[in-house]
């Protein structure tokens, strides 16, 4: 049989496709072959059982297009078949993930393109998992800090970190096997709210790359959320205006004497009678303690951090301001607030600081006049707390 030259260049077409150990077959149309084929994976928790995967490629700029076909092969040893046609430049393919994929373009009369590049999903660029995690028990929710190490070790790579969360059971002390997923963030940090208070959860985070490789899980932390005055948490004005607000003591019934209800409320920022609100500067994203009612005032109380609330143990008789103050971790504010004759004191000190909230411990001192913050033995005045988290 005699071969003409135009069928072996036809032919040798069809070998080309060899390189990517793809199936050898002839195409005869012209038309070309998708280009810069990716993918991403679906996280599902389990770093080796991806939920799924989404292949991208550039669209090919041809009028007789009518679509795309999906190869896929399970091994580098098995055959190539048909995973799927579709007309977009995508395609999501549930489940774990075959271990390679190509894509050809074909046209209105059912004739391919030779294949594109193939892609190979590689488990091995998986990023590494955090080091540690830990956590800020908070009233009715949980604030959660872990080692950037992720990201510092591959910043191109890196997308963002995924949080789990459990029930944990206190009298086996293990994590529940039901785990959901709590969100996701690019900061080292994520604050977990809305949770009721005296029930322990479980956490762990994982990093995810930009391919959707997702890593082993940091090291688990349980938590539970506790009321209490340390590690209050009021949100800045513009994340949450409901819960942007503080008030050190309402005392509604004027009868003078301190309720736990009335303590340490956390109300809306546009409220005229909160002690102080929260503002975040758009042009720094920095955090600053702003005095809002009539007759609360505020100043530094050192130029440097202090190690513990308890630090503030007497108010300054004189250096107060309605300025506001940048919140910053470690150092603290003392308040003086004037209702009529009567002067009180507060103490507060800034424990953390997040995209849009900040974290404090505080004390308030009930006795009119008097400066001090410190009951006999150390322990901090007015310690109950109020309302609980709001989201």
């Amino acid at each position: 049989m005699r071969i003409t030259f135009s069928a072996l260049l036809v032919l040798a077409a069809g070998l080309a496709a060899c390189s990517n150990n793809n199936p050898v077959y002839v195409p005869v149309t012209t038309i070309a072959a998708p280009e810069s084929l990716t993918y991403q994976l679906d996280p599902s928790g389990d770093p080796n059982q991806p939920a799924g995967i989404l292949l991208s490629w550039s669209s090919v700029n041809d009028a007789t297009l009518a679509g795309y076909r999906i190869y896929s092969r399970g091994s580098s040893s098995a055959s190539y078949g048909l995973r799927g046609e579709t007309s977009s430049n995508t395609f999501h393919d549930n489940g774990v993930p075959d271990l390679q994929y190509y894509v050809t373009a074909f046209d209105g009369s059912g004739n391919e393109s030779v294949p594109s590049p193939a892609i190979t999903v590689d488990e091995r660029l998986q990023l590494e998992s955090p080091d540690s995690l830990t956590s800020i028990s908070l009233n009715g929710a949980v604030d959660l800090l872990w080692t950037d190490n992720a990201y510092l070790a591959d910043p191109a790579r890196f997308q963002w970190y995924r949080i789990y969360s459990a029930d944990y059971n206190l009298n086996t002390g293990l994590c529940q096997n039901d785990w959901v997923l709590e969100g996701t963030t690019v900061a080292p940090e994520f604050l977990v709210s809305a949770l009721t208070n005296g029930v322990p959860r479980c956490y762990g985070v994982s990093a995810i790359s930009v391919e959707g490789y997702e890593s082993l899980w940091s090291p688990l932390r349980q938590d539970t959320p506790r009321p209490d005055a340390r590690n209050l948490l009021v949100y800045s004005l513009d994340q949450d205006s409901a819960a942007a607000g503080f008030r050190f003591w309402d005392d509604a019934n004027s009868d003078g004497v301190a309720q736990a209800s009335e303590l340490g409320l956390v109300e809306s920022g546009n409220r005229s009678d909160i002690d102080f609100t929260i503002h975040r500067n758009p042009a720094d994203s920095t955090l600053w303690i702003v005095p809002v009612a009539t007759g609360t005032s505020i100043q530094l109380y050192s130029a440097a951090p202090i190690g513990d609330l308890t630090d503030i143990d007497y108010a300054p008789a004189s250096g107060y301001a309605t300025t506001q103050l940048q919140a910053k971790i470690g150092y603290g504010y003392v308040f003086q607030i004037v209702k009529g004759a009567t002067v009180r004191y507060a103490g507060l000190r800034v424990t953390a600081l997040g995209p849009g909230y900040v974290i404090f411990d505080w004390s308030f001192q009930t006795d009119p006049g008097n400066p001090e913050l410190l009951r006999a033995g150390g322990q901090k005045l007015a310690l109950e707390t109020g309302s609980p988290v709001k989201r």
